[in-house]
């Protein structure tokens, strides 16, 4: 799978952003998809997962219902939709394809090459 990520940018706290990760090759469809991120100086973190039929989802406790995570397999595409963004939200988004859902990164063997976002104060 190949995945292509894009929707990141400079944001102010409180404002809303959609990421987008555009996702091609035969198995696309059965995989789960997820986004990851990484801030500054830190570890790779997971932030939310769906599974292949888009009726099963995984978030981190951070979100606290501020994100939500959708895929449209017409497209090929899978969404995060993250609100009321915080400083602390700043990092590289990175989405991801596995077998199965799952909040793990060794899960996902593929992975795209990560969006940007920054919220400022």
């Amino acid at each position: 799978v190949q995945l292509q990520a894009s929707g990141g940018g400079l944001v102010q706290a409180g404002d809303s952003l959609t990421l987008s990760c555009a996702a091609s090759g035969h198995t696309v469809s059965s995989s789960a998809l997820a986004w990851f991120r990484q801030a500054p100086g830190k570890e790779r973190e997971f932030v939310a997962a769906v599974s292949w039929s888009g009726g099963s989802s995984y978030y981190a406790h951070f979100i606290q219902d501020r994100f939500t995570i959708s895929r449209d397999n017409g497209r090929n595409t899978v969404y995060l939709q993250m609100n009321n963004l915080k400083p602390d939200d700043t990092a590289v988004y990175y989405c991801a394809a596995g077998a199965y859902l799952d909040n793990t990164a060794p899960t996902y063997d593929s992975w795209g090459q990560g969006t940007l976002v920054t919220v400022s104060s």
